[in-house]
């Protein structure tokens, strides 16, 4: 059994970017990701954001300025992100980040048609 629990990709390198807001995860398949704290705080893999199905998912708004204050190693397959805005409980496996990587574009627009049908803001 691989130490990092069938993931069929695995980070080589994590940098938070404090200053631009932004985690930078590169693959050991070549490709990096930069990816906006509050992408990952919207999408986050908790149940606070993602409640416990597809329909439960809860659409965060206000998040605009939110950034990275520290990111923790969670064994050999995740890391767990502590937002400035105290969100800490979503663990975003290697998967998880390289699908939010390679999806960010769909994420993030979803996000924003989410918020509009809604009448919210990523403004606080």
């Amino acid at each position: 059994m691989s130490d990092n629990f069938g993931s069929k990709h695995t980070p080589t390198e994590i940098r938070v970017k404090r200053e631009e807001k932004i985690l930078e995860v590169d693959f050991d398949d070549g490709k990096t990701f930069a990816l906006t704290a509050e992408l990952l705080r919207v999408e986050s893999p908790s149940a606070d954001v993602q409640g416990h199905g597809p329909s439960q998912k809860k659409t965060i708004a206000g998040r605009r300025h939110v950034g990275i204050m520290e990111v923790e190693p969670v064994g050999n397959y995740a890391i767990k992100i502590k937002f400035d805005d105290m969100h800490d409980t979503g663990i975003f496996s290697w998967e998880t980040l390289y699908d939010y990587g390679m999806r960010q574009d769909e994420l993030w627009q979803n996000y924003l048609n989410a918020l509009d049908a809604q009448g919210l803001s990523r403004d606080p």
